[in-house]
């Protein structure tokens, strides 16, 4: 994919922060579109087909979550990154299910937010270029490129990893890769350890099922 192809709409109600944005996704060659709020940035992705949306959780009037919902509504498959400040997997469980992509914590730093951009991108590529699959966000919000990236990880270990081994192995946020991870171990494709130390809740170590 061509950088120079490459539209970015940020949603955040931080005039501050969407600037910020902007001018780091100049550096890569990106295009970028803002909005201050959900309605306005329904809008620009109707109007501008952009191929990544980062959306603020917390805002005024229609919130990031519900945002979520309205975009995908929209678009089955394009990029959706959260970000905030929170890191509770309780939310981060809301906005997967209502069809969110991956997670970029604030504040905002920008090796990261451009290497889980790039990810994305990467995913969809890779996804034109597979075999046509079923697309789009069950209840569970679960999507098969993203799975598909923590498989291949998970292909390359020979033992039992951490959550945070998988998540750095990844590039996906911590939150994601947990959610993904129940999915499967219900699915019984990946198998469970625990490990329990002096103090504190026992420690998961995942391997793919074969």
């Amino acid at each position: 994919m061509n950088n120079q192809n490459i539209t970015i709409l940020s949603i955040d109600d931080d005039k501050e922060i969407r600037f910020a944005l902007g001018s780091l996704f100049g550096t890569q060659g990106w295009r970028s579109i803002g909005a201050a709020n959900v309605m306005d940035g329904l809008k620009l992705f109707e109007q501008q087909k952009p191929d990544v949306i980062l959306i603020d959780y917390h805002m005024p009037g229609t919130s990031g979550l519900q945002g979520v919902q309205l975009l995908r509504a929209l678009d089955t498959e394009v990029p959706i990154l959260v970000l905030t400040v929170e890191e509770s997997q309780e939310v981060a469980d809301r906005f997967l299910a209502a069809g969110a992509s991956d997670f970029a914590l604030k504040p905002i730093k920008g090796p990261d937010i451009l290497s889980r951009i790039n990810l994305h991108l990467r995913l969809i590529e890779q996804s034109k270029l597979k075999t046509p699959e079923p697309t789009g966000y069950t209840v569970k919000g679960i999507v098969p490129a993203t799975q598909s990236c923590i498989v291949n990880f998970l292909k390359e270990q020979t033992e039992h990893v951490t959550l945070d081994i998988i998540s750095e192995g990844t590039g996906l946020a911590y939150q994601t890769v947990s959610r993904y991870l129940q999915y499967m171990v219900q699915e019984k494709q990946v198998q469970v350890q625990s490990t329990y130390g002096k103090v504190g809740r026992p420690r998961q170590h995942y391997l793919l099922n074969t």
